[in-house]
């Protein structure tokens, strides 16, 4: 077999292996976004209703955050074995229990009364979003031929991108304007809605139904161990990420226990797995260099999209007093520039080395983070937006390429296993860009505190102009000496607690623009593609 034939093989595309049937795929392509978009918007949205969720049901706010942490950690542990069950159960099969399981949760969700309770349903409710990217993925990957896929991925890139920008926005307003029930609400007629039309547009391709059958007549093993070492390890991770910076990482020794937990299940399952033919999840993929890359790339791009979107409303909130509804907005713009970028991105994949798109898109991405290292404490609305329209112009060309780059030279049967990863490397990126974020907000506003206090004294001569400068203010406002003294004081350490936390917000987005950097030698090393597509041994 030549090299051309085997890539062409691999490259995955039969049309006994599309999902579309009798209708156009691109008709398929918008139908499974319908979900995404819904599941995606769902890991944001509550974000800014955290503080309404705590009031409502009579809870702390670090309490409140475990219906974000509960989300995550179901989430990602179906997601690290969906590719499995969406090939035993079937394709189609699996997606439509995954959709119809995230609403009900959703509906349980909006009901709940009580911390507990929402916290169950959070778990619900992750368990159904984690399985469905990965069909969604896998039925566009055998839907459309390569020569297609990047005006697919754009189709789906708009409901994974643009739904964690609205989710902000719309969270806020949600909950400003009603209750935070109708956060989670929302999912149900949007989850009907997909189920209807998964059920009446999408095929369970024949291709992939004889695999199945194959091989359930073989005898279906069920890998216990890989699962429980997976479940374990990834929920125990997940933990020390959300959780690390707030109880002093391994400071504490709960955070110590989990992640030598995590450290442990991890490995032992990465050898477990090498070691089984029929693995839960095939490790052996991210041995190969194009979908390794692939997947460090999937991890940065995680990182600084779920980070900043979370960072950037953050910081206009504490330290400009923005309302959470206008900080989402800030974050608008920069959607409707994405969603403008998809079909351009789409074509341009079809006509450019991926390679090449991830460097650009990285370099954006990269710069978008050092443009936000310029921030003051009266930086604009506009200066704020143009970072996100910045960032969102490069979104695009990290995103579809690497999805369409990761399938180069998978076997066919294997594309639910790379979907399943790639999806798990966007979940963590994600994971660990907040982690990086709050831990180098926290330790640098104790460095910036422990610089500036050293000019805070009363030998210091910058310290005693500004004191008296600043008592003459207060008096000329109408203040006695003594109290427009203590006026003076107290505006001098407000002052340098505004300087502190913007000094080391600087430095989190110095953190991240490095991220960016570090994803171009990375996205360099992907191998050179055949864009011609119907040539790849069809």
């Amino acid at each position: 077999m030549t090299d051309t034939t085997h890539h062409g093989a691999a490259g995955g595309w039969s049309p006994e292996r599309s999902a579309a049937g009798g209708h156009s795929p691109y008709l398929i392509a918008f139908v499974v976004s319908i979900a995404t978009f819904m599941e995606v918007l769902d890991t944001t949205i509550a974000n800014v209703a955290l503080r309404y969720i705590a009031g409502g049901l009579a809870v702390g706010i670090d309490e409140s955050t475990y219906v974000i942490t509960s989300y995550l950690v179901a989430n990602a542990i179906v997601l690290s074995i969906s590719g499995w069950l969406s090939t035993v159960i079937g394709r189609k099969r699996f997606y439509m229990i995954c959709v119809a399981t995230f609403a009900l949760a959703s509906l349980l969700c909006g009901l709940a009364w009580s911390l507990t309770a929402l916290v169950v349903f959070r778990v619900l409710q992750g368990l159904g979003g984690g399985g469905m990217a990965t069909s969604e993925q896998a039925i566009l990957a055998d839907s459309f031929p390569p020569e297609k896929r990047g005006q697919a991925f754009a189709i789906y890139g708009i409901a994974v991108v643009v739904a964690p920008v609205v989710g902000p926005t719309l969270g806020g307003w949600i909950s400003d304007t009603y209750s935070w029930h109708w956060v989670f609400l929302i999912n149900v007629p949007m989850g009907l809605i997909s189920l209807v039309l998964v059920g009446a547009l999408v095929s369970e391709p024949f291709g992939a139904e004889a695999e199945r059958r194959a091989m359930l007549r073989q005898g279906l093993r069920v890998d216990y161990v890989g699962f429980v070492l997976i479940a374990i390890g990834l929920g125990s991770l997940e933990f020390v990420l959300d959780e690390g910076q707030r109880n002093d990482w391994f400071g504490s020794s709960l955070i110590t226990a989990f992640a030598i937990a995590a450290a442990f299940s991890l490995l032992a399952f990465v050898v477990w797995e090498i070691l089984q033919d029929d693995p839960i999840v095939d490790i052996r993929l991210l041995g190969q260099r194009q979908f390794g890359a692939c997947f460090l790339v999937m991890l940065g791009t995680g990182a600084i999209v779920i980070a900043t979107t979370q960072i950037l409303p953050q910081l206009l909130q504490a330290e400009l007093g923005y309302t959470a509804y206008l900080a989402g907005l800030v974050l608008s713009p920069g959607g409707l520039v994405t969603m403008a970028m998809m079909p351009i991105t789409g074509w341009l994949i079809g006509h450019v080395q991926p390679k090449y798109l991830l460097v650009a898109g990285s370099a954006i991405a990269a710069f978008s983070m050092w443009h936000l290292t310029g921030i003051t404490g009266e930086i604009s609305y506009g200066y704020a937006a143009m970072s996100r329209i910045y960032l969102a112009f490069g979104l695009p060309l990290l995103f579809l390429p690497v999805t369409t780059a990761s399938f180069e030279g998978i076997p066919p049967d294997k594309t639910n296993q790379a979907s399943a990863l790639m999806n798990v490397a966007r979940n963590f990126g994600g994971s660990m860009g907040v982690a990086l974020a709050q831990t180098v907000l926290a330790q640098r506003m104790q460095f910036h505190q422990s610089r500036l206090v050293e000019h805070i004294a009363p030998p210091d001569l910058g310290y005693q102009q500004t004191l008296e400068a600043m008592t003459r203010f207060f008096e000329a406002q109408g203040s006695n000496a003594s109290d427009a003294a203590g006026q003076a004081i107290a505006w001098v350490g407000q002052t340098l607690q505004q300087q502190v936390d913007l000094l080391a917000y600087i430095d989190v987005f110095r953190s991240l623009a490095i991220v960016g950097a570090l994803m171009i030698p990375i996205s360099l090393t992907l191998k050179w593609i055949d864009l011609r597509g119907p040539a790849r041994g069809h």
